[in-house]
């Protein structure tokens, strides 16, 4: 296993799209296509299969170092009410382009840290997007919440809305660590806010773990995993950390290179917590997301209805998922888009009856081929080309690579299929590369990835 380590940790999308961020062509992209896709691809799903909306909701009190996503720190909670009012506004602009209400089956808030709002904010978030919409007979509602600052209040509100599922960022138990990004919460926190949940009536309640991350140790990733156990959230995510200081604003230059584990410790970490896991009746969901069989995932994971998208796996797909706030993507299926970084930017134009989009896809025909087959391998470790919809000419060069991959036992390849072996499921971003024909053509010119192991 050291040698394949070697072999390929090397830097590598995690492919939560395709064709991943660095890839898009502004060139082919306008606002008016952007609406276009966005209607055909409504039009198509709305009545059959709802939407999905995303609501990214960025104030964080303090800065957590492990963190790469885009958010806003302040302790003002001032903010709340006018960027919540954007947030309704921009969704007005949206359904202004529907031809019919929204039927919304999947929401999730996410940031940043949705709690920083008070439940008071979040309640008339909520109803302010339902005054455009409705929601789906099976929605799955969802959110983010910190265990330091989720409150009941926030848990009742919510889950009187709809919300039936929350995730609390955990990542690591050991004060050390804790200490190191800068995120200091005690189990007794985790504790209270799980048990609070599952006394509300919330029917998955979910952690995320990190393995990877600075002064963490075997030890440090064994004692998180089993006070994890005393808990037994129903879904976890168990990743390694992404390590991308070059990376404007995202807080990682907190400690140096030499305060990380190495590649192999980041895999024995992995390793053990997922043996530790497995033992105590997870099952792993496929990159990095584990679940007890009662949960939504791993019943979707076995009705081969499993997806992933930009909010990560998903227990159903919706074509259509419309992201909202600052930095919020949107996928219509046939072309993607993501919103500005600023706040003041986001809340100026959506004052101004403008969608705040700065960039943005639209899909070609070999884009819509390749996503298919990342997206098999990502959910279901295994891709086909049988159909002619499924083939693409740098096939050819995709099966060189994956012949080498197969002599190493990452996967197995007959004539119109591949399977990725266990030994392979955790080089699964390896496998995608492969093919990842954009990537091939030309990397970038910067190291925009974090490294796959």
């Amino acid at each position: 296993m050291s040698s394949l380590i070697r072999k390929y940790n090397v830097p590598g999308p995690r492919y939560t799209s395709y064709p991943t961020v660095p890839y898009w062509n502004m060139d082919s992209f306008s606002g008016k296509k952007w609406e276009d896709s966005l209607v055909r691809c409504f039009d198509e799903s709305n009545a059959t299969e709802g939407i999905s909306l995303y609501i990214h909701l960025p104030f964080c009190e303090s800065l957590c170092t492990f963190c790469g996503c885009h958010k806003r720190i302040t302790k003002r909670h001032d903010v709340e009410v006018p960027y919540l009012h954007s947030v309704l506004k921009e969704w007005s602009l949206y359904c202004d382009l529907f031809s019919s209400r929204p039927i919304v089956k999947e929401l999730h808030l996410g940031g940043g840290t949705p709690t920083f709002f008070s439940s008071e904010n979040l309640e008339a978030l909520i109803n302010g997007i339902f005054r455009f919409a409705d929601r789906a007979v099976d929605h799955e509602f969802s959110f983010e919440g910190h265990p330091n600052n989720t409150t009941e209040e926030h848990l009742r509100s919510l889950y009187k809305l709809g919300f039936k599922r929350v995730s609390y960022g955990v990542q690591d138990y050991n004060e050390v660590v804790q200490k190191a990004i800068h995120r200091i919460q005690p189990f007794e926190n985790v504790k209270k806010v799980t048990d609070a949940a599952r006394e509300i009536g919330y029917t998955s309640v979910s952690h995320d773990l990190i393995f990877g991350l600075p002064h963490q140790t075997l030890a440090h990733v064994e004692q998180t995993i089993l006070k994890t156990l005393e808990l037994m959230p129903d879904r976890l995510a168990f990743y390694s950390y992404a390590h991308v200081p070059w990376l404007k604003g995202n807080g990682q230059r907190g400690y140096k290179d030499s305060d990380l584990p190495t590649a192999k410790e980041k895999r024995d970490q992995y390793e053990m917590g997922k043996a530790m896991l497995s033992r105590a009746g997870y099952v792993e969901i496929g990159m990095d997301h584990f679940a007890l069989k009662r949960d939504s995932l791993h019943k979707s994971m076995v009705t081969g209805k499993l997806h992933r998208n930009f909010m990560g796996y998903t227990a159903s797909k919706t074509q259509l998922m419309v992201g909202l706030g600052m930095s919020a993507i949107s996928d219509s299926w046939y072309a993607f888009a993501q919103n500005v970084k600023s706040v003041e930017e986001y809340q100026h134009l959506v004052q101004n009856n403008i969608i705040p989009i700065f960039r943005g896809h639209i899909l070609t025909d070999e884009d819509q081929i390749v996503r298919k087959h990342i997206l098999n391998l990502m959910c279901h470790f295994k891709t086909s080309w049988d159909a002619p919809n499924l083939y693409f000419p740098e096939l050819v060069s995709a099966m060189e690579k994956l012949e080498e991959m197969e002599l190493d036992g990452l996967v197995k390849i007959s004539p119109n299929e591949i399977c990725v072996t266990e030994k392979g499921r955790p080089f699964i971003r390896n496998i995608c590369m492969a093919f990842d024909v954009l990537l091939q053509r030309k990397e970038p010119e910067t190291r925009l990835f974090s490294m796959t192991v």
